[in-house]
């Protein structure tokens, strides 16, 4: 697996498939992930029905509607009742890739999972989806190209400092 990390907005990334973080009905988490959602548009917005609150860890591909991608994958961290934790992130994520590898994407674009408010820090973050796409790495040969799509230069830091470190103790 090929890692990088850039500063970019998610919707104008060039990949088969977004990951992005989601609540229990499917809904933005984040500002950020919010504006995906408005840059995608209706066609996506039409997809995002749930008949009942799904769990932390769950995740769900959909078409991307008016992005860059073809796909759009999406993992719930948190509900009304279950916080953003580092094993919810680590579920979310571990989910993202087993979907990312049953649909044969090879270029996934991912927002970080758990930042926001009264979640996680960007480094607990970075260290918990790095390990988590390293481990996926030794084991599956899809995706192939993953890039973790950060909003600044604190973000892109974190991320590219665990990067190098785990993927150094190869």
């Amino acid at each position: 697996m090929q890692i990088a990390v850039t500063i970019d907005d998610l919707a104008f990334v060039a990949a088969d498939a977004v990951a992005r973080p989601v609540n229990a009905e499917l809904r933005a988490v984040t500002p950020v992930i919010r504006r995906l959602e408005q840059a995608a548009g209706e066609g996506l917005l039409r997809q995002l029905h749930v008949q009942q609150p799904l769990e932390v860890g769950a995740a769900v591909v959909t078409a991307a509607g008016a992005v860059q991608a073809d796909l759009m994958i999406h993992a719930v961290v948190s509900t009304e009742t279950e916080r953003v934790t580092r094993d919810g992130v680590r579920r979310a994520t571990t989910s993202v890739l087993q979907r990312a590898h049953d649909f044969a994407i090879d270029r996934l674009a991912i927002a970080p999972f758990g930042l926001g408010a009264g979640n996680l820090d960007v480094d607990d973050a970075a260290q918990t989806m790095v390990a988590v796409l390293k481990a996926h790495a030794d084991t599956r040969p899809r995706p192939a190209n993953v890039v973790i799509v950060v909003e600044n230069d604190l973000e892109a830091e974190a991320f590219r400092n665990v990067v190098t470190r785990l993927w150094r103790e190869g």
